[in-house]
């Protein structure tokens, strides 16, 4: 390898993987012959770490299930300066990682996410492919950037990225908290659209639809808690505050004409419901101003990280992709 070509890392978190991961393994090597190739077991009951060890491999073992433990670990441990990580049920096509490399170093982008096109019928399930619609459509509306295909295993990222993401996720909502990080720094993003396939015969899906679903929402949630607690707190306040309104009014308006208050109860609860309107609201304030102050600690510490940098243009300099 020459002295100055970037250091790669081709990252495959895995779990029951071992009919397929031996054909991944050989198509990364094949389109990236330069790059370590990791696996990441998650305490499979299959022969996947035998398997991935014969194909040439280098096999590392996570016992914390989860994927976002597995994420966690492959970033901690392994230095880089550009990782590729993929899923390990062969359904992303290998040969499209070099250009997303190029993309990603011309920029240069922390973040080039695979955009999915489904080639065979079988490829999304219904289920997924709503629910990854609905989740992407979320983020979009409370991040205000133009996402695409938030849930995508197959993306290529910077070592600035890998080094200063957090990681907290436990499980598959690991992908939306990837997602959400480069939106939070404002990193550069680009897209590029790729082939994705059905499972090969024998090969099962860990991804359940509603289980998973319910639970990327729950989290989307406690992002807009921790990230957006004043759109969030203050959207609660509003409607209690409307609440106590229409509770409120008619006694208000019938005290101003009488001098007297006939529904005592509904009085006392109006103002309770009004309380907690100010409450929610201040709470939301002072969160807001709690995230700013650590998203600003968050920025400092990606920007200590020396930034990739740009290559010579080559020739063959030719491609087509999104950036954001």
């Amino acid at each position: 390898m020459n002295a100055t070509a970037p250091n790669i890392v081709v990252l495959i978190p895995c779990f029951n993987e071992s009919i397929t991961i031996g054909d991944v393994i050989a198509n990364f090597r094949q389109a990236l012959p330069e790059a370590r190739i990791y696996v990441y077991d998650n305490n499979s009951s299959d022969d996947t770490i035998e398997r991935a060890r014969k194909a040439g491999g280098i096999v590392c073992e996570e016992h914390r299930q989860g994927k976002g433990h597995v994420v966690r670990r492959m970033f901690r441990d392994i230095d880089a300066d550009w990782y590729v990580m993929v899923d390990g049920d062969n359904t992303y096509d290998a040969n499209l990682a070099p250009e997303m490399l190029r993309v990603a170093m011309s920029g240069p982008y922390d973040l080039v996410n695979c955009v999915r096109r489904d080639v065979e019928q079988e490829a999304y399930r219904g289920g997924h492919r709503i629910g990854n619609r609905l989740l992407t459509a979320a983020v979009q509306i409370i991040f205000g950037h133009p996402i695409r295909d938030m849930l995508s295993g197959y993306k290529v990222f910077s070592r600035r990225f890998v080094k200063s993401f957090p990681a907290f996720s436990g499980g598959f909502d690991i992908e939306t908290e990837l997602t959400v990080h480069a939106l939070e720094l404002d990193m550069p993003i680009a897209y590029i659209e790729g082939a994705y396939r059905g499972r090969v015969s024998g090969s099962e899906s860990k991804l359940k639809t509603y289980r998973d679903g319910f639970r990327i929402l729950r989290f989307i949630i406690a992002l807009l808690k921790h990230e957006r607690p004043l759109l969030l707190f203050g959207s609660c306040g509003l409607i209690l505050a409307l609440v106590s309104l229409v509770l409120g009014t008619p006694v208000v308006m019938y005290y101003l004409h009488t001098g007297l208050v006939p529904r005592f109860p509904t009085a006392i609860l109006a103002m309770g419901i009004m309380l907690l309107a100010f409450l929610s609201m201040t709470t939301g304030i002072i969160l807001d101003t709690v995230t700013r102050g650590r998203n600003e600690i968050r920025r400092l510490i990606y920007l200590q990280i020396t930034a990739p940098t740009k290559p010579e243009p080559s020739i063959d300099d030719r491609r087509t992709f999104t950036i954001t």
